[in-house]
């Protein structure tokens, strides 16, 4: 089995479109304004935006982005206008991240955890 897509919501898919493009995520299909997708610098993942008219702000979602070298990714976006809300931390889980929100409010982690993503030390044998 393969992660394939996922598919967030948003009442503006417009800026959500700008916000992901920032991020550096390539826009693959535009059926703007009711369905956006892109596909990720690496990997095979995609992420879909779909257009609703109400999104609920309480959702326990985090996209996870993981960026090679995040502290200075996180310098070139705030560059550009991005706002986080944390700055690049090292976690006791072995992950270096830093949070931020796209338009609709999404909470976004952009990390850095190498060989620790898959194989941390504690993994299960």
């Amino acid at each position: 089995m393969n992660l394939n897509q996922v598919t967030i919501h948003s009442t503006d898919v417009g800026a959500s479109v700008e916000f992901y493009k920032k991020l550096g995520l390539r826009l693959i299909v535009d059926s703007a304004p009711r369905y956006v997708r892109f596909e990720f610098p690496e990997g095979n993942a995609t992420l879909s935006v779909s257009h609703h008219d109400k999104i609920s702000s309480d959702s326990n979602i985090v996209l996870y982005f993981e960026c090679e070298n995040l502290d200075a990714r996180v310098e070139e976006l705030k560059r550009i206008g991005i706002e986080f809300e944390s700055e690049p931390q090292d976690q006791t889980w072995l992950w270096r991240e830093s949070y931020l929100k796209d338009p609709n409010g999404n909470r976004i982690c952009l990390f850095y955890a190498g060989e620790n993503r898959q194989n941390p030390p504690w993994r299960v044998k």
